[in-house]
């Protein structure tokens, strides 16, 4: 080519480049944006998650000072006893006790869990959810950007 013959490119296509640029800037900022908001979405879940598994560690150490507190108690009933039939007896008793008052220490463990399972699946639930409109929305963003000659009210 002819070192003296400079190609200028037109001020229309310099102005439609910038102009995709731009939009494309802004559709990937969305997509920044939606990363973002999805962890800190996945923060708010593991902070509840890490506060359901701390209630569940203090209730169960609660119990299970309960149930060496009945245990000493019983011991010393025991230690107590007049005869063979009154140290039975103090142990069925015992027994009985500590089955039903683990029985209700398990369910409501049970609950707790249930709990924390049923907030975790919301919050991720929701989450993902709006992560995806997110992006959705980002990602029309984005084709509009490198297709302006697209009426944005087509599907």
């Amino acid at each position: 080519m002819n070192q003296g013959m400079q190609y200028e490119i037109p001020t229309e296509m310099r102005d439609f480049a910038e102009k995709s640029v731009e939009q494309a800037r802004k559709a990937f900022d969305g997509f920044l944006s939606a990363a973002q908001k999805a962890m800190d979405s996945l923060e708010g879940s593991t902070s509840s998650m890490q506060a359901n598994a701390v209630d569940a560690t203090r209730r169960t150490l609660s119990f299970a000072e309960q149930n060496i507190s009945a245990a000493f108690e019983h011991a010393q009933k025991l230690v107590r006893a007049k005869d063979l039939q009154e140290a039975f007896q103090l142990q069925s008793d015992f027994a009985r006790s500590q089955f039903a008052a683990m029985q209700g220490q398990m369910k409501e463990l049970g609950e707790i869990a249930s709990s924390a399972a049923r907030n975790a699946s919301s919050q991720a639930a929701s989450a993902a959810a709006q992560a995806t409109a997110t992006a959705r929305s980002a990602a029309e963003q984005a084709t509009a950007a490198m297709n302006p000659n697209r009426n944005p009210n087509e599907g």
